[in-house]
């Protein structure tokens, strides 16, 4: 229980959704995850303030809005209304959501990169870029496609290679190509202003080692696994941070600098700031008590592992060396898969929110998102027939099963009234459930949901015991039994109003027309210590169905046929929860048969496959390629397991030259289609072809 005393006051955030998409349940992942946090925070009686904002600036917001013919301003007003409605139809209670298009947030923004410019952190470069003749702009890394420079694989982005894990300069590219236009960029210069993010190494590695042995304990902002990441990037050394772009774009000026603009990962978390100094405004809150730097209240950002770089690295300097507090927690989860895969547009997995909401009930999702999530960075994955068979045995079989054998008994033979509670079998299955309160707090406190639930759905085991236990459908019938019926049934009630406690942070929505049919104020933790006896209620209604299989079918359905009407895609650096879904590419520059004769391409037997050890996307591929064997390294690892692939065949490129690898020699390159990661497909002739079979 609460008290004035040790009352906290709390601000929390989760990332920014970009605005030039629809939101996904990849992106719920991380929202109902801090709404249920925020939900416990405010439960305990503590002054938490949840919010977010639209990330709205940058060239894809631009290039979008442009394809529909309307002004940025127009599709960020639009985007705004249609994410504001998926998020509150699934329960998530901002107290603010707003827009990093803002008064606020350019004010903000701009004052930032003063104080960081006086403070002699901001560095004027030129730096040569790829220019985009056709649309007139300077290209960003990821709007520029080619040759990887070090594995030569085609059709790869300008910052990253796919294939064989190698990071470049989008210049070191062979054969670049806008994503844009499809034209060949040219290199010019252009004036960048940079963050000396290497000078504040110092003040970084203070903020972020000493805490990698005690994650989770109160002084650590980071999770054990982000801080061991964040160790490997010191290691390889931290790099001065471009936060310009050239006209045009969209987004905030740059003082005193006409025709530059602030890179949109600047000021997107400030946008965190400028929410709250918003709803700051307009409810009286203090800003600066908050934001100042010997605050002593609480800040937590809840984010995708995509974007710990920025959160947990350029935001902490940025804060820090302009004058305000860091975060006193990251909270940093995994990404989404569904059926143990990528989502897919292809299978119908790709699944919006507003897809969803069509079919299912938000809090399924919710509840079952809840029993997956834990403290740690670890993919989560909606199995749908896991998802089916949990939420019609937990919610509906045990949960919601008390109150429906229960209540009805109350309303038709004891006019609505609670008895009173004396008996010790009925005090003793309440006092169970009372004394694992404090318990199941602590749970919601770590962001340990599934372990809550599995200790919720223990009790809820328990509570349907005691009923079976006692019968009184039976003893209902019997007129010597009538007060113990009364006294079970009673009992059986607040055995279901302490359950609903215990999960309304994760049902909202089901919590409360549970305390409408409890004839019950909304109910808070402190409310544990308390029972229902002479007490009214109302009769009672149904609270939950069960999902069929049909349901799930017609989502997946609905999913794979609404891709024909998705919303114009864009390439952009991922925002934020999920992998960039990338389009088909161009067809490559025309070539001559004389060109296609140089490469020799062979039919290959996969003799055996490994890990490779220290790489993240590489298996080791023993080929036989007609009586010759070949140790080729292969971008698959996140696709395939060595196991699944051994007799199988394929087809290499054989008279690739040999290159070195820090891991070996590489003596070829096996073929695969798609764009990476989960999506791709390694090519497999028909049968019948054998090993060291040319492919004409």
């Amino acid at each position: 229980m609460s008290t004035e005393k040790s009352k906290r006051k709390i601000l929390a955030t989760s990332a920014l959704p970009y605005a030039n998409g629809a939101i996904h349940i990849g992106h719920l992942v991380e929202y109902i995850q801090t709404d249920i946090w925020v939900r416990h925070q405010k439960m305990s009686g503590h002054e938490c303030h949840y919010i977010c904002a639209d990330d709205t600036h940058g060239t894809p917001v631009m290039l979008r809005a442009e394809q529909e013919g309307i002004t940025p301003e127009a599709l960020i007003e639009r985007m705004h209304k249609e994410h504001l409605q998926d998020f509150t139809d699934f329960y998530i209670a901002f107290d603010n959501y707003y827009s990093t298009n803002s008064v606020e947030n350019c004010d903000l923004a701009q004052d930032i990169y003063r104080r960081l410019k006086k403070d002699g952190l901001i560095d004027i470069r030129s730096i040569e870029q790829f220019f985009d003749p056709v649309k007139e702009m300077f290209l960003s890394d990821r709007y520029i496609k080619g040759e990887c420079p070090k594995c030569h694989a085609s059709d790869q982005y300008g910052d990253a290679c796919e294939v064989c894990g190698a990071t470049y300069s989008p210049t070191d590219l062979i054969n670049p190509v806008s994503a844009i236009s499809g034209a060949t960029p040219v290199k010019k210069h252009s004036d960048h202003h940079f963050f000396k993010l290497s000078q504040c190494r110092a003040y970084l590695d203070q903020w972020t080692r000493p805490h990698s042995e005690t994650a989770d304990s109160n002084s650590s902002p980071l999770q054990k696994e982000a801080a061991n990441k964040l160790a490997e990037w010191f290691d390889a050394g931290l790099r001065d941070w471009d936060i310009s772009r050239d006209a045009p774009y969209f987004g905030f000026e740059i003082p005193d600098a006409p025709g530059k603009y602030l890179y949109v990962w600047l000021d997107a978390p400030i946008g965190y700031m400028a929410s709250f100094k918003n709803l700051c405004e307009r409810q009286g809150i203090d800003f600066d008590e908050y934001w100042n730097p010997d605050s002593t209240t609480e800040l937590y950002h809840f984010i995708g592992k995509d974007i710990l770089y920025f959160h947990a690295l350029f935001w902490p300097a940025t804060l820090h060396f302009s004058g305000y507090r860091t975060p006193n927690k990251i909270f940093v989860h995994g990404f989404l898969t569904v059926n143990g895969q990528k989502m897919s547009k292809s299978r119908g997995t790709f699944i919006n929110a507003r897809t969803y909401l069509k079919h299912l009930d938000p809090e399924y999702l919710r509840y079952y998102f809840a029993a997956k999530l834990n403290d740690r960075i670890e993919d989560l994955d909606l199995n749908l027939e896991d998802f089916s068979a949990r939420v019609n045995s937990d919610l509906v079989g045990k949960y919601i099963n008390i109150a429906s054998r229960t209540a009805g008994f109350i309303k038709k033979s004891f006019s609505g009234q609670l008895a009173d509670i004396s008996h010790d079998q009925d005090k003793m299955i309440l006092n169970k459930l009372q004394q694992a309160t404090n318990t199941i707090q602590l749970h919601y406190e770590g962001r340990r949901y599934s372990e809550g639930i599995r200790l919720i759905m223990d009790l809820a085991d328990h509570a349907n015991a005691y009923i079976n236990d006692h019968e009184p459908w039976k003893t209902i019938k019997d007129p010597t039994q009538q007060e113990r019926t009364h006294q079970v049934c009673s009992t059986g009630i607040n055995l279901f109003r302490l359950l609903t406690l215990f999960l309304k942070p994760i049902l909202p929505q089901l919590a409360q027309q549970v305390e409408d049919f409890l004839n019950i104020p909304p109910l808070q933790w402190r409310d544990a210590e308390t029972i229902l006896v002479n007490h009214e209620i109302k009769p009672y209604k149904h609270l939950a169905k069960r999902i069929e299989q049909q349901q799930i079918d017609a989502l997946l359905a609905d999913s794979r046929e609404s891709i024909s009407v998705k919303e114009p895609e864009t390439h952009s650096q991922t925002r934020h929860a999920e992998t960039q879904q990338h389009t088909s590419p161009p067809i490559a520059e025309t070539i001559t048969i004389d060109d296609f004769a140089k490469i020799d391409l062979r039919i290959a037997r996969i003799l055996n496959a490994e890990y490779v050890e220290g790489a993240d996307k590489l298996l080791r591929l023993t080929l036989d390629i007609g009586g010759e064997t070949r140790n080729v390294f292969a971008g698959i690892r996140s696709k395939y397991k060595p196991d699944e692939l051994l007799g199988r065949h394929t087809v290499v490129v054989a008279n690739l030259a040999p290159r070195k690898m820090r891991f070996g020699t590489s003596e070829g390159m096996v073929l695969a289609a798609g764009p990476g990661g989960t999506e791709l497909w390694l090519l497999q002739p028909d049968e019948g072809a054998t090993a060291g079979m040319q492919v004409k």
